[in-house]
């Protein structure tokens, strides 16, 4: 008499659709859920890097955003406890096309999907992510929401409120969601080296206070490469309390949201700050809101940057870099005030990439200098800051 076999329950859940993505405009999209069982409404944008997946959902200028990635193998190199690039992860959700695969890498401890779990982040795989991709670039960055459910059962309908109901990225301030609760001095790590990892640095030449609209620990990194001191301060610190800590410079951090809506109480502080004639370095939303505090506009594009292969002309140096982006707004060309030198822009686009002030030691880049892993074509950037910080000490003591 034969035994009868019992079924196997995981392959049963493994045929069901347990995730999906409901877009604004009622598209839905099937898959498997992986990461935190839950639902959550973002921004659905996509990113062409081939590397570096925890340092992106770890970024904290994804806030409220949800990421698809182009690239099919996502998972397959683990995660560690060492690249996070903020101590909480903001992004809403991420979307991949293969089933996450056994981690094959020396420093990894965690398996991506346990990894989303631990942080609450709600994930979806065996979608197809090049359709969603040309969504994406057609009609632009959708609002949607993302649900993962073991039994696959979902309210559409309700799932379409959601994604309707939610106000989007335009007029929305998320630095003050994200940014420090509290003033701090980085004492951290270098950036992180094959041979030698993390590495403590023990020396400091310049003070450099850094407005935290969303900061990534790899820019404090850099700044420690160069021996920089960091003074970290919530978005909303006052002008008198930065010139407190005798700063040699200034640096303005990446972050989430729509630059106007944090300029609102940015802008006067970036204002008073240029009236002191320290350097100022801009990054990201920092570059953005410097823009407008130099009297220039943003606008939300139709289609962000977000990837680690955009290439950048340097227009005073007539030379092309590769460059890591992640934004969705953008400072407009027309109109810009006199006083504003363009001196990046997009080779895909030609959209504004980085600027400076004329007659101050004040400049900013609209991409990711610090980008980690990559690429690091743009990393004199912040030997630029340096050089500036230099100068500026010598002419106040002559």
């Amino acid at each position: 008499m034969k035994k009868k076999h019992k079924k196997n329950n995981s392959k049963k859940i493994s045929k069901i659709n347990t995730g999906v993505l409901v877009l604004e405009n009622k598209t839905v999209f099937k898959g498997i859920g992986i990461g935190y069982q839950g639902t959550a409404t973002g921004e659905v944008c996509f990113n062409t890097s081939l590397t570096g997946y925890q340092e992106i959902i770890s970024d904290p200028s994804y806030a409220g955003q949800i990421i698809n990635f182009t690239f099919p193998h996502i998972g397959n190199v683990g995660t560690n406890k060492e690249d996070h690039e903020s101590d909480k992860i903001w992004t809403r959700g991420v979307i991949l096309n293969s089933e996450i695969t056994s981690p094959s890498n020396y420093r990894s401890l965690i398996n991506l999907d346990i990894w989303l779990k631990k942080h609450k982040i709600v994930g979806l795989t065996g979608l197809d992510t090049r359709s969603l991709t040309n969504f994406i670039r057609d009609k632009g960055a959708p609002k949607g929401t993302i649900s993962f459910s073991k039994y696959g059962k979902f309210n559409i309908n309700k799932l379409i409120n959601l994604s309707n109901k939610w106000t989007g990225l335009n007029n929305l301030d998320l630095a003050e969601q994200v940014t420090t609760k509290k003033n701090y001095v980085w004492h951290g790590f270098k950036t992180w080296k094959k041979e030698e990892g993390y590495r403590k640095s023990k020396k400091t030449f310049f003070n450099v206070v850094a407005i935290d609209y969303g900061i990534k620990k790899n820019i404090l990194r850099y700044f420690s490469d160069f021996n920089c001191k960091v003074n970290i301060v919530s978005c909303k610190t006052s002008v008198e309390k930065i010139l407190k800590l005798k700063p040699n410079g200034i640096f303005l951090s990446n972050g989430p949201g729509d630059p106007a809506a944090t300029g609102k109480y940015a802008i006067p502080i970036i204002k008073d700050l240029i009236k002191k004639n320290l350097p100022i370095f801009g990054i990201c939303l920092g570059h953005q809101i410097l823009g407008l505090a130099l009297g220039a506009k943003t606008k939300k594009m139709k289609l962000g940057h977000r990837g680690a292969n955009h290439p950048v002309k340097n227009l005073i140096e007539n030379k092309v870099e590769i460059t890591s982006q992640n934004h969705g707004f953008e400072i407009v060309k027309e109109n810009l005030p006199k006083n504003i030198q363009i001196t990046h822009t997009s080779l895909f686009d030609n959209s504004i990439e980085g600027i400076k002030l004329k007659n101050k030691p004040v400049f900013s880049v609209q991409y990711h200098p610090e980008s980690n892993p990559g690429p690091q074509d743009s990393v004199y950037l912040f030997k630029n800051f340096i050089t500036s910080m230099s100068q500026n000490a010598k002419k106040k003591r002559s």
